[in-house]
């Protein structure tokens, strides 16, 4: 395990995935409330919402409301999404609040693409070269390559190292001719279909592709396999990672309501903080953030940790004994 990393950079997208999935309309003070917990927890980096219609996700109608709202923190980083040149609009009205960056995003598999974005592989690279003009024209640095359903599909079923590798050249090309300087390339499993040997097969093909880009992933749960994936690219030395504080979130599009959405924050901070690895993060305040964001969604969340608790009381009482 020698390539462990020392310390890994986790963005906290409980915010942002878990409110475009509710079942219910969740007010927006309190989102506000859950983004000021989560930054209270030393989290560098929170998604707090995303800038899309409406009509396709009701979930983040109040993005704007939302971002004006929180509380910013001293140390954090606060990020938002949107997917075209009117997403950009609306958070460009936020720059003294948000930290923005442009992602030239794409899918390995068409079929998710059609089901998401209703935009075929060719819609999609023109789609994303109006954004990346759009970007550059207010000066907003396009740097990362966001490759979604990287390791499979429920609509299309596999998706190969070769397809997920024709999608990051996708990204990669049109990034070369808009004159865009990628700096990362993240890698979605979108729809719960990695294992840790194909997280190995794909990460390290990618890298083998493109040495000079960091890779990140952003890892689903969906079949309990999350932990053991993030584990795997630990292995290889992957240090910056997508989590979602008590598992919350999930694609709106995949396909499979219901399921359990991204890794769990604070079981990946646990994870890693075991394997002296640093995250920055309190994982017990992470927790407490976790049982929040369990009251304002109204529902109980995936993680474990959630039910288990950390190991911290246990450590403190078995020392004064």
């Amino acid at each position: 395990m020698s390539d462990l990393p020392k310390r890994v950079r986790i963005t906290e997208e409980g915010p942002r995935e878990g409110f475009q999935i509710a079942t219910t309309p969740v007010p927006t003070a309190d989102k506000i409330a859950l983004i000021d917990a989560l930054a209270a927890t030393g989290a560098p980096r929170i998604q707090v919402a995303s800038f899309v219609s409406p009509k396709r996700v009701p979930g983040w109608a109040d993005a704007d409301a939302v971002v004006a709202g929180f509380t910013p923190r001293a140390g954090v980083s606060y990020t938002a999404l949107w997917f075209n040149p009117q997403g950009l609009d609306r958070a460009l009205g936020f720059r003294d609040r948000l930290s923005l960056y442009g992602s030239i995003t794409v899918a390995a598999s068409e079929a998710f693409s059609l089901k998401n974005l209703n935009r075929d592989r060719a819609g999609q690279i023109a789609a994303q070269r109006e954004t990346v003009v759009a970007h550059q024209a207010a000066g907003v640095a396009v740097t990362r390559a966001s490759v979604q359903a990287a390791f499979g599909c429920n609509f299309a079923g596999e998706v190969t190292p070769a397809q997920a590798i024709a999608a990051v050249a996708d990204a990669m090309a049109l990034a070369e001719e808009t004159g865009c300087a990628i700096e990362r390339i993240s890698l979605a499993d979108t729809m719960g279909w990695a294992n840790p040997l194909l997280i190995d097969r794909v990460v390290g093909a990618v890298r083998a592709r493109w040495p000079a880009q960091k890779v990140s992933l952003h890892l689903h749960d969906t079949r309990g396999l999350g932990i053991s994936n993030a584990f795997a690219a630990l292995r290889m030395g992957v240090d910056e990672f997508d989590a979602a504080v008590g598992g919350a979130g999930g694609c709106p599009f995949a396909g499979h309501p219901g399921a359990p959405g991204n890794i769990a924050t604070e079981e990946l901070v646990l994870l890693c903080e075991e394997m002296g690895i640093a995250t920055g993060i309190d994982v017990d305040a992470m927790i407490a953030a976790g049982h929040l964001a369990e009251r304002v969604l109204g529902r109980t969340l995936p993680s474990a940790l959630l039910r288990g608790g950390s190991l911290t009381a246990f450590r403190a009482k078995a020392r004064a004994a």
